[in-house]
């Protein structure tokens, strides 16, 4: 039986699956969507795991939908959005929904989360992104919500001292939404020119498991 319980945003596919399939030996799932005809498939994978249909964006939903969570060792933001395009071509709804799903309802989900963390000296974990690092041309508002990202971490590490708080750097990532971003960039897809979903799954789970006397602050991901 396990003991730990772990809630993971954008759980459906891509990424988010990936590391549900990693965590799944060791914990609970809570596995979060925005809609539960969206976890039809990682549930039915992954069965005992509980569905969180929930728009992280809509606010009074989301602070339902969390007040059933008293206890919780493991949260791992990973839903995020990719609205990619120049400064000149950008629009004013582009930047503010990009902000919205990636740094605000990130912000508000784990405040409303905070007591049922600290009820189990959890564990936040955010991916981030080589973006977060490092703004390329094209990519200003994601990479904006993603270096406001690693600050919003790097805040709540200080400020929660008896969490561990993780940011994750992968680089590119064979999802549905990397194809979607290759398409838009008028590229040939090539899955081999990225990182595998389980290989990021697979930092996520080591930094879990790091030993209590230490914190995985950052772990950085690139392509071989």
């Amino acid at each position: 039986m396990t003991t730990n319980t772990a809630l993971i945003t954008g759980a459906s596919r891509g990424l988010g699956a990936a590391i549900a399939r990693a965590l799944a030996p060791t914990h609970d799932l809570i596995l979060g969507a925005r809609s539960a005809d969206a976890l039809t498939s990682i549930l039915a994978e992954l069965p005992g795991s509980i569905p969180w249909p929930v728009a992280l964006t809509d606010y009074e939903a989301v602070a339902e939908a969390a007040k059933g969570i008293d206890r919780l060792d493991v949260l791992v933001h990973n839903a995020g959005v990719a609205d990619l395009g120049t400064v000149e071509s950008s629009t004013v709804d582009q930047w503010r929904n990009t902000l919205e799903v990636n740094l605000i309802a990130v912000a508000e989900l784990t405040r409303l989360l905070l007591p049922a963390l600290r009820a189990a000296n959890g564990h936040v974990v955010f991916i981030n992104s080589g973006a977060g690092i490092r703004a390329n041309a094209g990519w200003a508002s994601y990479a904006a919500s993603k270096f406001g990202l690693r600050a919003f971490a790097d805040a709540l590490r200080i400020e929660e001292p008896d969490l561990r708080v993780t940011s994750i750097f992968p680089g590119r990532i064979d999802t549905d939404m990397q194809r979607e971003i290759v398409a838009g960039e008028g590229r040939d897809y090539d899955p081999t020119h990225f990182l595998k979903a389980s290989t990021v799954a697979s930092a996520v789970l080591h930094a879990v498991e790091t030993p209590a006397d230490a914190q995985p602050v950052e772990i950085v991901i690139r392509p071989a």
